[in-house]
């Protein structure tokens, strides 16, 4: 049986993961399974993302600070402008999907630096990930497949889950707390893996980082919301634009040594020193299909000299995943 077929039966996944007949090591980063229970959860929409499947593309520099040089000797944090192209997104597999969910919005990067290197990167708005291990990330959106039979979920397969792996219901906690946000500009970023940068003295330093927006923006109140519909947020960003830039600072947190590195469910303390890095400057949105992102991958493991990547299995994962995803759409085309 191929492995396309297996993944492709929601139900009987989802029994066997309430039967407790489906361990980690028969998903352990199976990148194919992964993007097959994406697209059992949100069905096979051609051209499209896997995850993540409705976005915009964006272009706009990126400037380091002083600060950001004394932490690494990447060459984005020089003081000079490098070029980058973005990608925001709504959460999700559906390209047709509501700006109006509580989803994790999307922030993707890629930034051109000096000699060839490239800095590329994948945030969400929120401080953490759904899973703390690949294995479990099959497992969790297969859970939450919808039955064919019922076109919901099996409940006793996703409550087994979330019992067993109670780290896995945060991510999900966190976002619903949070208003729904009228613009793509208005949202804070998080990349929610560690990192270690190494400065010019080759001292090492663990962090995480975030793009925060320098002009606050109050979500809209619930009557203005339903006013707004299912699509407003690649709107909204292309008009804001067009009054001009908008910018994100661009924070590392630096860890303690009570902080897991390699534990993408967890959220670092507010009490952590933050240092201010750099400026993310957008100023313009291209077609979200047929834009300069679309062919983009955002491998986050692509990084410049001076920053390298925890031992965060998540984060090792990606990856695989994500090439999968590019060449089923680069099939579809």
């Amino acid at each position: 049986m191929s492995s396309h077929r297996f993944w492709s039966t929601p139900l009987m996944v989802g029994t066997l993961i309430a039967a407790g007949g489906l361990t980690g090591s028969a998903l352990a980063n199976d990148p194919v399974a992964q993007v097959d229970a994406l697209e059992a959860l949100a069905g096979k929409h051609p051209g499209f993302r896997r995850g993540q499947a409705k976005g915009v593309c964006a272009s706009g520099h990126f400037v380091g600070t002083e600060a950001g040089r004394g932490l690494s000797k990447a060459s984005a944090f020089s003081g000079d402008k490098h070029a980058v192209v973005a990608r925001f997104s709504v959460g999700g597999g559906n390209p047709t999907a509501t700006d109006q969910s509580k989803s994790a919005r999307g922030l993707a990067l890629q930034m051109t630096l000096p000699n060839g290197e490239q800095w590329q990167m994948a945030n969400i708005s929120a401080p953490l990930y759904f899973v703390g291990k690949p294995e479990l990330f099959a497992p969790f959106v297969l859970a939450r497949a919808p039955d064919p039979a019922t076109s919901k979920p099996d409940p006793d397969a996703l409550a087994a889950f979330s019992k067993a792996h109670p780290e896995t219901l945060k991510q999900a906690a966190w976002l619903a707390e949070q208003p729904i946000g009228g613009s793509y500009a208005g949202y804070r970023y998080w990349g929610v893996n560690a990192f270690e940068l190494t400065d010019a003295e080759d001292e090492s330093q663990f962090v995480r980082w975030s793009f925060t927006p320098q002009v606050e923006l109050a979500p809209p109140d619930v009557a203005r919301l339903a006013k707004l519909g299912d699509d407003f947020l690649a709107d909204d960003l292309a008009r804001r634009l067009e009054d001009g830039p908008v910018a994100f600072d661009f924070h590392f947190q630096l860890a303690t040594e009570d902080d897991s590195r390699v534990d993408a469910t967890t959220i670092w303390p507010d009490s952590n020193p933050r240092v201010l890095a750099g400026t993310l400057v957008i100023d313009a949105t291209t077609p979200g299909v047929g834009g300069a992102c679309d062919k983009m991958m955002f491998n986050p493991l692509t990084l410049p000299e001076g920053i390298a990547p925890s031992d965060d299995p998540v984060l090792h994962a990606r990856p695989g995943a994500y090439a999968v995803s590019f060449g089923r759409r680069a099939g579809d085309q």
